[in-house]
């Protein structure tokens, strides 16, 4: 395959005859060449023919320039339309505005209104980190005198040009970017001015005026491109408030949907009779938390006095506290565990459960009072009309849950207060409370007798009355806080057959109490058979036989077992004053004897059976025996 020489380039070639120098112009206009080549020592002569030539080429170059700068406007309205982001869009106009002007830098500041001056906010072919962080009062240097002035600026040697005021720092900035011509147009956004474009060369350079406008039309769409995203984070600020307020519309209305349902549940519970746990439950359910009722000011007192005081739930750490009550009378409140943070109509359902709770409350105790009144006039009845019809106080005592047919025992109580006036009446108050309650969760019945209470309650299976007596005066100072004390009655085989025996059996428990205050026993509770010889002079009934086998049971239980005589080792032993030495005179034994004996006697009647008390009741007991036996 034959290969054929390259052409010879025009410019190596002579030139032709005359007539052929038109198309070495031509062919030069062609391929572009640079305007030097027009000048060649071969095309002199046809002046005229270059002259055109040359025209004509830079026509064709302005085209071109004018095209490229079209297209780069085309691409930053592209840009603009596609609604980059702003620093994006703002680069990109800075790189081009660099690329056409073929400037080494281009950079761009905008206007900072707070501190009054320009900042730089994009920069191009930059290399001095001085430079990037100018800050130019307005007025101050070529960009200063463009912001404040709002016309374009171009210099050729920027150290020597003295239309503007130079400042050391931005004049340190400009020499440390070597920076000789600079460029500057306004961006001009209205009739305000909001920043600077900037082209810049590090040689001296001649701006023409096409350049100037070129790059006041990329200035004019930086200005559109900041106001572009201004007005979108001015929509999408207006849209997130919009969304926020729509979110707390929904949430108010959530809200009240909740307390309508609410305030729904709450008129059904008071209508049906519903408690203080039903509230509490049907709170916690609507509010999506733990609600509970807390009675008087509990753990957290000074949340409830101050949601007493000011009438509103208030927060108390990870709670809401809502004080419950009535008249000035703290009852309880409401705690709400669950939410830091409560929607105030949320707020204001738990604080009118708050208020539905006071009226429950309210409601019972005057359910209680009432039946408290109902439960102690049946008691006097007992007490005062021994005639009653016992059908009658059946059915009375049936309608409160009561049967009297049952063995019950009757307890006299009396608060062991220090106090007087008004610290003892309350103490009794409180007491009465305490003993209405007591009685009604037994099945019992109680009313106010001489300053203190007496009640009636049933015995249980295997249950003694001082039993019974202990645990109630236990249970009653708990609940009145000071000490309790209370007296008990033998058992009353069946109240409503015979009536009069509640009497009777009230003045025993009286006695038994005033007993226990004088020996100093306050807070304990006791029966006749638990005091001793003490309590054979208290009761009615006089039971020697009890006496004497709650004492000496078990040595008269040994000596009939085993045949021996320790009743008559103990008689001898305390009339001989309680010495060994002559009660062996007497029993004509070993003194060893009488030490084994009585040793005995020790472990069958406890340890303390020579102590002074225990000893009295054993001597009565051996007196009261041996008068048995003789009858």
């Amino acid at each position: 395959m034959s290969q054929h020489p390259a052409p010879e380039p025009a410019s190596a070639r002579p030139a032709g005859p005359s007539g052929t120098a038109p198309l070495e112009f031509l062919e030069l206009l062609a391929r572009g060449a640079p305007a030097e080549e027009y000048e060649r020592p071969g095309l002199r002569g046809h002046d005229r023919a270059r002259l055109l030539a040359l025209r004509v080429r830079s026509e064709l170059e302005g085209r071109r320039r004018r095209e490229a700068e079209l297209t780069a406007l085309f691409e930053t309205a592209h840009d603009l339309a596609g609604v980059r982001g702003l620093d994006d869009v703002l680069r990109a106009i800075v790189q081009r505005a660099r690329s056409l002007l073929g400037a080494e830098v281009a950079y761009l500041t905008l206007n900072d209104p707070e501190r009054g001056d320009t900042y730089m906010r994009v920069t191009e072919g930059s290399v001095s980190a001085r430079f990037q962080q100018l800050r130019l009062g307005l007025g101050e240097g070529l960009g200063g005198l463009v912001a404040q002035t709002a016309r374009p600026y171009v210099t050729d040697d920027y150290m020597r040009d003295e239309r503007f005021l130079h400042t050391r720092t931005i004049d340190s900035g400009v020499r440390d970017e070597g920076l000789v011509a600079i460029l500057g147009v306004p961006l001009v956004l209205g009739r305000e001015v909001i920043g600077v474009l900037y082209a810049a060369d590090r040689r001296v350079r001649v701006f023409e005026r096409e350049q100037v406008a070129l790059l006041a039309s990329f200035a004019a769409h930086a200005a559109v491109a900041i106001d572009t995203a201004r007005l979108l984070a001015e929509t999408r600020e207006a849209m997130a408030e919009l969304e926020a307020a729509n979110a707390i519309i929904r949430d108010r209305s959530a809200a009240i949907e909740r307390s309508s349902e609410v305030h729904d549940r709450l008129t059904e519970l008071v209508l049906r009779g519903g408690g203080v746990e039903d509230v509490a439950a049907a709170v916690s359910e609507v509010l999506a938390g733990t609600v509970e009722f807390a009675e008087g000011e509990g753990a957290r007192a000074r949340a409830v006095e101050r949601s007493r005081r000011d009438g509103h739930a208030v927060r108390d750490g990870d709670a809401w506290v809502a004080a419950v009550s009535a008249g000035g009378e703290l009852l309880g409140a409401l705690v709400l565990g669950g939410h830091r943070e409560l929607d105030p109509v949320d707020q204001r359902t738990l604080e009118r459960a708050a208020m539905v709770t006071s009226l429950l409350l309210l409601a019972r105790r005057s359910a209680g009072e009432a039946e408290q009144r109902v439960r102690g006039e049946l008691l006097d009845d007992l007490l005062d009309a021994t005639g009653r019809d016992p059908r009658l106080l059946r059915e009375r005592a049936a309608r409160l849950g009561a049967d009297l047919d049952v063995p019950h025992v009757v307890l006299a109580a009396r608060p062991a207060t220090g106090g007087t006036g008004q610290r003892e009446t309350t103490d009794r108050q409180r007491l009465w409370s305490a003993a209405s309650h007591l009685a009604a969760t037994r099945h019992g019945l109680a009313a106010v007798r001489d300053g203190g209470t007496v009640l009636l309650l049933p015995l249980r299976g295997g249950e003694s009355a001082g039993n019974t007596a202990r645990q109630v005066a236990a249970q009653l100072g708990a609940a009145v806080h000071v000490p309790v004390t209370v007296g008990a009655s033998p058992p009353v085989p069946a109240p409503a057959a015979a009536p009069g025996t509640v009497a009777a059996a009230c003045d025993e428990a009286r006695r038994c109490l005033d007993t226990l205050r004088l020996l100093g026993r306050h807070g304990d509770g006791a029966a006749a058979d638990d005091l001793g010889f003490l309590g054979l002079l208290l009761a009615d009934g006089r039971d020697v036989g009890g006496f004497v086998r709650r004492t000496l049971g078990p040595v008269l239980d040994y000596d009939e077992r085993r045949g021996t005589d320790l009743v008559g080792t103990l008689e001898a032993y305390f009339a001989s004053g309680a010495s060994p030495v002559r009660t062996k005179d007497v029993l004509h034994v070993h003194v060893n004897t009488v030490a084994q004996r009585l040793e005995r006697v020790g472990r069958l009647l406890g340890s303390d059976w020579q102590s002074p008390e225990r000893a009295l009741e054993v001597q009565l007991a051996l007196r009261l025996h041996r008068m048995a036996a003789a009858r």
